[in-house]
């Protein structure tokens, strides 16, 4: 269904059985519904936002599962008519949905419309830190025709602490003698938490294997946090192999060889490097799928595409949903619906292998209709 912020509602799909309330690490999934299905926040957002997540609920309700959706209106646009970026208001409403599922939000590249990093921690990291957003979970496939075809490793990124939990500040800016600080903070909880969920993660893989990926030579504080970490934990996990590398080192070998990872848990700025790469040997960031997720559930998670809002092709029909619709499939693994989830992912991944996919473009609302023609 769909409800407007003034809390209209209407349906949209057809219902399914409530999940139950476990929680398997291995997914993500377990969580609670509301008896008329999952309530979930829909951010559309700016650019090419709207259009693919069009795509991606269009595939949900094929999939057979029913959504009470919430429509908000937030992003580049929604802060230029009203000033806005995320009323607290707002932040309460989002509290009390099951699931968060976003677009893009963004101003056109070059714009300086809206200031540069207002939407980033005014609203994506203050949703992450206000919802305890802990694990930013990325899985990669490499689909024929992809730089890394045949891989498929996840990567477990730490998603509240590091360089963006914001420590640092600015001295004499503007002069010649400015001075600019910007901390890396990172606790026990945060990390253990974080390396945890990546090996319970890989114990549920066929491949189980975890690499954590630091820069433990240089950054010997924060390093050496996540080093022992990592080391404690894995002694609980005798059958799940174990590696170290440096960040630097990683991203040569994703390249060279990306099919030796099953995960990689890293660190909130590592890992946000990482990911893009890793989205560009597996086909392209119009791929990429993410979530953004509180295990804990003592908030809704939040689950987006990792590309942009791509303005300049808006309207264009020439936005690649896929990624759309892979975060979606998480959404619905996370709430419970792991039959559904199993079945649109497959779905995506079977029309990547399709030859015939490759051999020309196809249209935003194409692409959606095959990826439903194939559930």
């Amino acid at each position: 269904m769909t409800e407007s912020p003034n809390g209209q509602t209407a349906e949209t799909s057809l219902g399914r059985p409530a999940p139950d309330e476990s929680f398997h690490p291995a997914s993500g999934a377990g969580g609670t519904a509301a008896s008329g299905g999952p309530r979930v926040a829909v951010i559309g957002g700016d650019g090419i936002g709207p259009e693919v997540l069009a795509e991606a609920l269009k595939c949900v309700a094929a999939a057979g599962v029913h959504l009470q959706t919430t429509d908000y209106d937030l992003g580049a646009d929604h802060y230029l008519a009203t000033g806005e970026v995320l009323p607290d208001e707002t932040l309460e409403r989002l509290r009390g949905e099951d699931a968060i599922l976003l677009g893009a939000v963004g101003p056109p590249i070059g714009s300086t419309a809206v200031p540069s990093g207002l939407l980033e921690r005014g609203l994506l990291l203050r949703l992450r830190f206000e919802l305890d957003l802990y694990v930013n979970l990325r899985p990669f496939t490499g689909p024929p025709g992809s730089i890394a075809p045949g891989a498929d490793f996840a990567v477990v990124r730490e998603n509240t602490e590091g360089p963006y939990a914001g420590e640092g500040g600015a001295l004499r800016r503007g002069t010649p003698y400015e001075v600019a600080t910007q901390g890396s903070v990172n606790t026990r909880h945060g990390v253990e938490r974080c390396v945890r969920f990546a090996f319970a993660l890989a114990e549920g893989r066929t491949r189980r294997q975890v690499t954590l990926v630091h820069k433990t030579n240089v950054l010997t504080f924060a390093g050496d946090l996540w080093a022992r970490t990592f080391a404690d934990v894995a002694g609980e996990y005798p059958d799940v192999e174990t590696g170290y590398q440096h960040v630097d080192a990683a991203c040569i070998y994703l390249v060279e060889r990306a099919d030796r990872y099953g995960v990689i848990v890293t660190d909130n700025l590592f890992g946000d490097i990482l990911t893009d790469l890793a989205g560009a040997l597996t086909g392209g960031i119009g791929l990429a799928a993410s979530a953004n997720l509180n295990p804990a559930r003592t908030g809704p998670s939040l689950f987006e595409p990792v590309h942009g809002a791509a303005h300049d092709i808006a309207g264009t029909g020439a936005a690649n949903p896929l990624a759309a619709i892979r975060s979606a499939a998480m959404m619905l693994d996370h709430l419970g619906e792991r039959d559904a989830a199993e079945r649109v992912e497959k779905a995506v991944l079977s029309l990547q292998a399709d030859t015939d996919y490759w051999k020309e473009p196809w249209s935003t609302a194409k692409v959606g209709d095959a990826v439903a023609g194939r559930l």
